[in-house]
């Protein structure tokens, strides 16, 4: 059953995550991006064929979010010994290589769960996506089907959009006009 997340303050958390790739001892905590934006995704599982595309698509733009003020975490129920075998792997072999912002291990599914996205009888997250603002108050989310990759236009632009701070139409881009209340 879907919760109503969004004009809430995000579920805190706090998992073990790849911030430290060779000690694999730093955690990711919401409480560490006060001030700043924060996509939070989550993803099915490690070493998958849609997964990756995303992951390293966010990586490849990572410092167009960087320009906004914008951190980026990545989720799955995987452990972080598999997301660091997995970065360790080349692109061309299935694998991820370089991702420039932590991938963190929800693998007791607290926050997969507390976040709506948690398949139970699977055991993982579905695909979802979210934008904390720099309160911590969720301002967006979308859940897609595990078999369509989420588009970095499209997360950079209701970014952008929610960082405008006015009435954003359809398709609105930077630039454009925003809605005027009458």
């Amino acid at each position: 059953m879907a919760t109503r997340l969004v004009g809430l303050p995000a579920p805190t958390f706090d998992m073990p995550s790849t911030k430290n790739l060779e000690t694999l001892d730093e955690n990711v905590k919401l409480s560490d991006y006060e001030g700043k934006w924060v996509i939070l995704f989550f993803y099915p599982m490690d070493f998958t064929f849609v997964c990756p595309t995303e992951i390293t698509a966010l990586s490849d733009r990572y410092e167009e979010f960087q320009d906004l003020d914008t951190e980026i975490i990545g989720v799955s129920t995987d452990t972080v010994f598999t997301h660091r075998a997995w970065i360790n792997t080349p692109r061309d072999s299935n694998g991820l290589g370089e991702v420039k912002y932590p991938l963190a291990a929800d693998h007791n599914h607290k926050v997969s769960r507390e976040y709506g996205v948690l398949i139970e009888e699977e055991g993982i997250a579905q695909r979802g996506l979210f934008i904390i603002d720099p309160e911590g108050v969720l301002r967006y989310q979308v859940v897609t089907d595990d078999n369509v990759g989420r588009s970095v236009d499209e997360t950079l632009r209701v970014l952008l959009a929610l960082q405008s701070g006015g009435l954003c139409p359809s398709d609105w881009k930077p630039g454009d006009k925003h809605l005027v209340k009458s």
